[in-house]
């Protein structure tokens, strides 16, 4: 009996994704930011949402890992409490695309069978640049822009992926798209995702993510109802202060209360008035200390994740505090329909809050019309 070869996993980390998120920074591409968002008090994430997928492979025999040094990899390894071998180092404390793009040449090197990496858009833009379709990669979602479908829909769902193939279970392969934006326009409240080109990721539609919809809805006159019965809630409302998040559908209903927007932040209002602008994790849990709080909230089109994509600011101890019977979700059938019976997602970045918000949740979908959904 033959025996099977050794999986070969590679695994790298763009230990600065997603630290500009819960800062309102909207983004971490570039020296000035990142330097910005550790001033600020930002803590890097990626490595351990890393570790997080790596635990899914704890028990996995025969399995060789190999990694870039430090907060690129190693570190994640060492928390899962995994052995691997490091074949990279950066040579600056502060990781630049150039140290991403060098790190994944290595372990090409390697001959690994599946390139498991934690980053946000810019960094599968920079590894596409860089090794385009060499290998089979996937992506654990860490940044705060991710409309790539090279991506997990969680880090857990990326370990699982990358377990079913080192076990030997037939996984099949397809090309997804690698999709990035320009940070500064974001920053000014315009979201345009420019195609990069696609990667060849394994195909698990349970733990894949679809590309993030595009453009402007264009149900308008449902999205006026969902605005007009959301909008006469909140103001007959004196008691709550309401947290609103990003996204054209709860910036439908800021427009219908008459209030400006953070389209791509999260404001906070109470008794009609705005006390909270593009609040950073830190604002929010201060502004709404020992307060009633309300989250109103709605889902990415095509992916259907609730929490943990651009909305960082709402920390994991603020959905505690919340509770999930405070969630006001918000949202067209079509965008649900366009799951195509795919379940909502939580990903606050702490998995056990994540177990204590699953199970169905109500959705507002039109004036007064409201649908049960499951969520996971």
């Amino acid at each position: 009996m033959t025996q099977r070869a050794p999986f070969r996993l590679g695994v790298l980390v763009n230990p600065y994704a997603g630290i500009g998120g819960a800062v309102a920074l909207k983004g971490s591409d570039g020296a000035a930011i990142r330097e910005q968002a550790l001033q600020q008090g930002a803590k890097r994430q990626a490595p351990e949402k890393m570790a997080r997928a790596l635990e899914e492979l704890i028990d996995v025999a025969d399995l060789r890992i190999f990694t870039a040094g430090g907060e690129m990899g190693e570190q994640s390894c060492q928390l899962a409490g995994l052995e691997a071998s490091v074949v990279y180092h950066a040579q600056a404390s502060q990781t630049e695309a150039e140290d991403t793009q060098a790190a994944a040449r290595e372990l090409c090197e390697q001959n690994i069978d599946l390139l498991l990496f934690a980053g946000g858009d810019g960094t599968a833009r920079n590894l596409f640049d860089d090794i385009a379709d060499r290998l089979v990669v996937l992506g654990v979602p860490a940044g705060v822009k991710i409309h790539s479908g090279v991506y997990a829909v969680t880090p857990s769902g990326a370990g699982r992926v990358a377990r079913k193939m080192a076990t030997g279970e037939l996984v099949s392969e397809f090309d997804a798209e690698v999709r990035d934006i320009d940070e500064e326009a974001f920053r000014q409240g315009k979201v345009t995702a420019k195609y990069h080109g696609e990667m060849r990721v394994p195909r698990e539609l349970e733990y894949i993510q679809a590309v993030k919809m595009g453009g402007k809805e264009h149900e308008e006159l449902v999205l006026d109802d969902i605005a007009a019965f959301t909008a006469e809630m909140i103001e007959q409302d004196d008691t709550f202060f309401y947290v609103m998040g990003s996204g054209s559908t709860v910036a439908a209903i800021m427009e219908e209360l008459g209030l400006e927007n953070t389209l791509l932040g999260v404001d906070v209002i109470h008794r009609g008035k705005l006390v909270g602008v593009d609040v950073t994790a830190d604002e929010l849990l201060r502004i709404t200390d020992s307060q009633p709080v309300k989250l109103v909230v709605t889902l990415i089109g095509g992916q259907g994740h609730i929490l943990g994509r651009g909305n960082q600011q709402l920390s994991p101890a603020f959905i505690r505090r919340l509770g999930k019977q405070n969630m006001i979700i918000v949202a067209t059938k079509a965008k649900i329909q366009a799951l195509e019976g795919r379940p909502l997602r939580f990903d606050s970045g702490d998995s056990e809050l994540d177990e204590q918000l699953r199970g169905s949740v109500q959705v507002i979908t039109g004036y007064d019309d409201k649908v049960l959904y499951p969520a996971v």
